[in-house]
């Protein structure tokens, strides 16, 4: 076993990588492709800490050869980062590349963009995406999705192919030359207690691989890198202890809102019983109207019998009648033909 420094740390990482040989290695590996020639593009390299993500990112030129053994020159854009961030970020940086114009082919053909291929190692997960690395390719194709054969600059220089490795999902893989190489990146096999270094089985490399090993090994030796990966710990440290705060604060946020929405509810039912309350009422009040109606109702058409059979007894008075035959002429009591007179 081996210990090496960690190049999920920025600075690990840069130390490796500007290292042409190595370089050459990881990235030849990645490509699964021969590199010719192979050069870091000076300036082009950014490492950006910000309140929400670490980002390093690396340039390079190549000399690639194809399946036909054609060599062709393109960039690689690398970029490594050990926390999730936004998607946005990643475009903002290949836009660059896009908008340089230094990034053309030379003499005739200025006119075309060298093609470009991206290179993502992430040190968190996508989505339900469960290989650690992950090619994405294009094709040319007909309206009918038939492939068709061969490359054309136009389109080369305005699209690109991605490459993306999931450190997460290394665990400790062999299945392949690049697994393998790849297990320096797996956090895994962290020391205990100490983030900083790995400890890696060298028996997994082949003999071409170890100047990765070796470089690493150094890496962790340098003091100027053992010194930025501290640092870097400073920043995560100081970036989980905000996000700590700042999901506790939206827990909080979230418990209010909560507690906002109950009290919402609680009012919303109150006003719904109010609101059948006084429906109850106004039905109540509604029959007592109808029944008010009924007894107004009533009382009219006895007012109205009552002055239709005084009109009787007055017409049966004026014929000679009196109170007892007129009784027994209406089927009433001499006692209520005294009240109606």
């Amino acid at each position: 076993m081996t210990l090496i420094a960690n190049p999920i740390y920025d600075s690990v990482f840069k130390y490796m990588m500007e290292d042409e040989r190595v370089a050459n290695i990881l990235l030849s590996a990645l490509l699964k492709k021969e590199i010719r020639e192979l050069q870091v593009r000076q300036h082009e390299y950014t490492n950006v800490q910000r309140a929400t993500i670490s980002l390093f990112r690396m340039d390079f030129s190549a000399k690639i050869l194809d399946e036909k053994g054609e060599e062709h020159l393109v960039l690689i854009e690398l970029q490594k980062t050990w926390l999730p961030t936004e998607t946005l970020r990643f475009r903002q940086y290949l836009g660059t590349h896009y908008l340089n114009k230094e990034n053309v082919c030379k003499g005739t053909d200025s006119q075309y963009g060298l093609p470009i291929i991206s290179i993502y190692i992430l040190g968190h997960t996508l989505g339900e995406l469960k290989e650690p690395v992950i090619y994405v390719r294009r094709r040319y194709l007909d309206y009918e999705d038939n492939v068709i054969e061969g490359k054309d600059r136009f389109i080369e220089s305005l699209t690109h192919d991605s490459i993306i490795v999931q450190i997460p999902f290394l665990q400790k893989r062999t299945r392949n030359r690049l697994e393998r190489l790849l297990n320096i990146f797996d956090q895994n096999c962290r020391v205990k207690g100490d983030d900083h270094l790995l400890e890696i089985d060298e028996s997994l490399f082949q003999v071409e691989d170890v100047p990765v090993l070796t470089r690493l090994l150094k890496a962790g030796v340098a003091p100027d890198v053992r010194r930025s990966m501290d640092v870097e710990d400073e920043i995560l440290s100081e970036i989980e202890a905000r996000d700590t705060v700042i999901m506790q604060k939206d827990l909080l946020i979230q418990q209010k809102e909560e507690a906002i929405q109950q009290k919402e509810e609680a009012i919303q039912q109150k006003e719904e019983a109010i609101q059948q309350k006084e429906e109850m009422i106004q039905q109540k009040e509604e029959a007592i109207q109808q029944k008010d109606q009924a007894i107004q109702e009533q009382k009219q058409a006895l007012l109205q019998k009552d002055q239709l059979i005084r009109g009787m007894i007055r017409m049966l008075e004026q014929d000679g009648l009196n109170e007892r035959q007129i009784a027994q002429k209406l089927a009433l009591s001499v006692e209520q033909i005294q009240k109606l007179k």
